[in-house]
């Protein structure tokens, strides 16, 4: 029988993680919106490199944060804004400029699928206040304005044609449709929020059209929730659970619930203790920025190199693409994922439905080994290998299979212990991945 909860948080507090969630381990974040047609922001920082205070609010390098980067009335984005459109130029101006003229959902959704993601989250509505689904609280939407199309449901259908799940992200706290001050510090992402209970009502009823319309498997709140609205959330969240019987939540809510906890980039602490997920973009920044050239994005190298890091460390990944007002994905972006989902197809079966080894993460020299289980059997993962011949020592004991079929290895027993001798180590094959069958039995 279906569990049923109730409107209290000691009832939505007994809900647990759905399977689902932590077998599938990488996810695809979308970032699209007014803020693509300007596409701008400074190269600076990764979020957590510095101080989240004036410097960074000031040379942002988030441009899905353009309309806050003009409004600070300082900065790079600023003095780019003032030159290119001009004083007057308001950021709803963009908003005609938005066609969306070569979206096509079922590319994205194709793309998606041959990168090994097995859920994405589509952000429905970003601080700017416009929505990418129509709604009934409001006319500012994307069926009335820009592509005029529902993006959230044309993409859920595309999404889920492919087999993977598909995830809301909505700005609970920050609307500036609602409350425009701008923002220099952390600490005003709250308390320069709209502080009615009318945009708390707003958000609410915002959220409950998103369950309804289109029953999303994750709930993505960013940065808080209206704190006048507290007290309706084991609501939302009881509706949310009866009605999506495997749904998750974040805990970016005002810390009162989450399924799972954040890392972005390098802000957030997280251990292997509890569940997790890192969200970053494939640049510095999460919507589409034209200063972000090719040498701007993370490496496939590091790409799959930061994924087997979060997987063995009980993390998923929900890597960002940022498309183009048009709705085409950056090559550069596109070819990044392209790569990761062939790295996955050789090295999945260590990654998908795994867990935490009972073994820690090894450095030896300038090698990384990292391992995951899968029911018993273990999966060892070596990163930092030269090209050519390189050997090792083992820690472990049990037969080891490679999974990339052309590799050749022999293991050597030593009077100091065991060895792996890698005989053929190719740089495109970046993390060498193993089997070693009920050794976590």
């Amino acid at each position: 029988m279906k569990k049923q909860y109730a409107a209290t948080w000691e009832s939505v507090k007994t809900h647990s993680l759905p399977d689902w969630f932590d077998d599938y381990k990488f996810g695809i974040f979308i970032h699209w919106g007014i803020y693509s047609v300007p596409a701008y922001a400074p190269l600076t920082w990764e979020l957590g490199e510095v101080d989240i205070d004036e410097q960074w609010f000031c040379n942002n390098p988030y441009a899905e944060w353009y309309f806050n980067s003009i409004n600070v009335k300082q900065g790079p984005t600023y003095e780019h804004h003032i030159k290119t459109y001009g004083k007057d130029f308001a950021y709803r101006d963009f908003l005609p400029m938005w066609k969306a003229e070569k979206w096509q959902p079922t590319e994205w959704a194709n793309l998606f699928k041959r990168a090994g993601a097995k859920y994405v989250v589509l952000t429905t509505k970003h601080h700017d206040g416009f929505c990418l689904f129509p709604s009934r609280y409001t006319d500012y939407h994307c069926l009335n304005y820009g592509p005029k199309r529902d993006i959230m449901g044309e993409l859920t259908e595309a999404v889920r044609a492919q087999g993977l799940k598909m995830g809301a992200y909505y700005s609970g706290v920050i609307d500036w449709t609602f409350s425009n001050m701008p923002i220099f510090t952390e600490s005003q992402n709250m308390s320069n929020a709209c502080p009615t209970y009318a945009y708390a009502d707003y958000a609410y009823n915002h959220y409950k059209e998103l369950i309804d319309l289109y029953q999303p498997s994750v709930l993505w709140n960013d940065i808080g929730w209206p704190t006048q609205g507290e007290h309706m959330l084991p609501s939302l969240f009881a509706y949310y659970y009866n009605q999506v019987e495997e749904g998750v939540v974040d805990n970016r809510w005002n810390d009162l619930w989450g399924d799972f906890k954040h890392k972005e980039y390098k802000h957030g602490e997280v251990s292997r203790e509890q569940k997790w997920e890192m969200c970053r973009g494939l640049g510095l920044s999460f919507g589409y920025n034209q200063n972000e050239s090719d040498d701007s994005l993370i490496s496939v190298k590091n790409l799959v190199s930061m994924l087997v890091e979060i997987v063995s460390n009980n993390g998923n990944l929900l890597l960002n693409v940022g498309p183009r007002a048009d709705g085409t994905i950056p090559e550069g972006q596109a070819e990044r994922l392209i790569a990761l989902g062939e790295w996955l197809a050789v090295n999945g079966e260590g990654i998908y439905y795994s867990r935490c080894s009972r073994y820690p993460t090894e450095k030896i020299g300038e090698l990384t080994l990292s391992y995951t289980k899968v029911r018993s059997d273990l999966y060892l993962f070596v990163d930092g290998l030269q090209s050519g011949k390189n050997s090792l020592p083992l820690n472990i004991y049990g037969e080891l299979e490679a999974l990339h079929p052309e590799l050749s290895f022999w293991v050597e027993n030593t009077p100091q212990g065991r060895v792996l001798h890698i005989e053929n180590y190719q740089p495109d094959w970046y993390v060498l991945g193993f089997k070693i069958a009920n050794a976590e039995a």
